[in-house]
């Protein structure tokens, strides 16, 4: 599939201005990193793009995909290109993370009826829109991301969007992903697509930073004396109690003051809903996810709730903490191609963030 540039970026000058290059190369030195050659293209595709901010807008849909494997900065960069714009004089500027940007499309669409009246509400008057971790892998979500990327370009939009995957890897199944190929089509034909590679998953770096998501663990198998490594202590039955999302109770084995315990029955393998998790991500300070089990032997919907909930508690920067019944190599491991869940390298990544509290390995 040819991918064309987009005529926001076809007449970029020679000298691109270097404004994001500058602040990506300050914002590394203070976390201690140098940039990764795999990351360059992308620098340079967002400086042009900072270029052309304050020129008339196109009319379609322009602006960049970045993608690539895992913990390559994809997020990072975006975050860092949209503090410098805004911070600039750069107004009208909006960052969604794409689990959240689906939840409240489909309630504003069923509540406004219609996707245009549903994208005022979200995204308002927004001249530059960064999607982060756009993906599709639902048909009925697909259909809905489809209306959406016309709306936008019809609106002449620019948008920044992250993804693990190249355009043509969006909506995977083989049932559907024909439906699904003329909005690829349209996100190749408007968007410069960039790869964003490097041997290097940086969130498996060591780090001495424990706030936020990283401040929680993956426990296994979860003793008393892990769990009170960890800062937690397990609940008594009597504290079984249940929270409230929408019109539907969800039960819960403990609340205490800011900590939500989660049995992985009800939240991965029973009927929970990713706005469900955006809910406890937006009312509780840490999460505690238990009873994990090796997600293999489990249904491929319950691992992909898993992953849905290691996403959004890792974006909200949520601490969470798994209590497993094995290690997290075990815990995602794929057996055959059926796999555990969609976005298991991703899955997989994040975790690899957490804590690790489990048995000293022999000879150690």
């Amino acid at each position: 599939m040819d991918e064309a540039r987009p005529r926001d970026l076809i007449d970029a000058p020679a000298d691109p201005p270097t404004v994001v290059r500058g602040a990506v190369g300050q914002d590394a030195a203070r976390r201690g990193f140098s940039l990764d050659p795999g990351q360059e293209p992308a620098v340079l595709a967002l400086d042009a793009l900072a270029g052309r901010l304050d020129a008339p807008a196109p009319d379609a849909l322009s602006g960049l995909y970045l993608w690539g494997p895992v913990g390559r900065g994809k997020t990072w960069l975006m975050d860092v290109f949209l503090a410098t714009v805004a911070g600039s004089g750069g107004s009208g500027c909006v960052r969604v993370h794409f689990h959240d940007f689906l939840r409240r499309l489909h309630g504003e669409r069923f509540h406004r009826g219609s996707i245009d009246a549903a994208l005022d509400a979200i995204l308002g008057e927004a001249r530059l829109v960064c999607f982060d971790e756009f993906h599709v892998h639902d048909a009925g979500d697909a259909m809905l991301v489809a209306r959406a990327v016309r709306v936008l370009d019809e609106r002449g939009v620019r948008v920044v969007l992250t993804s693990n995957y190249p355009p043509s890897g969006l909506m995977p199944s083989p049932a559907y992903h024909h439906l699904f190929v003329p909005t690829i089509d349209l996100l190749t034909a408007r968007l410069d697509v960039v790869e964003i590679g490097g041997d290097r998953d940086h969130r498996r770096s060591p780090s001495e930073d424990l706030r936020g998501f990283r401040g929680g663990a993956f426990v296994w198998p979860a003793t008393d004396a892990r769990l009170a490594a960890a800062g937690l202590a397990r609940p008594e039955p009597a504290e079984a109690t249940t929270v409230r999302v929408g019109s539907r109770e969800h039960p819960v084995l403990a609340l205490r003051d800011a900590i939500v315990w989660l049995g992985f029955e009800h939240w991965c393998a029973g009927r929970t809903a990713v706005s469900d998790v955006l809910h406890l991500a937006d009312r509780y300070g840490s999460v505690v996810l238990d009873g994990v089990p090796a997600l293999s032997a489990r249904a491929p919907d319950t691992g992909q709730r898993f992953a849905n909930l290691v996403d959004v508690l890792c974006d909200r920067d949520v601490p969470l903490h798994v209590l497993a019944h094995q290690d997290p190599d075990e815990t995602l491991r794929r057996h055959g191609e059926e796999g555990v869940a969609l976005d298991v390298e991703r899955t997989a990544s994040r975790l690899a963030l957490l804590r690790r509290l489990g048995p000293v390995p022999v000879g150690r």
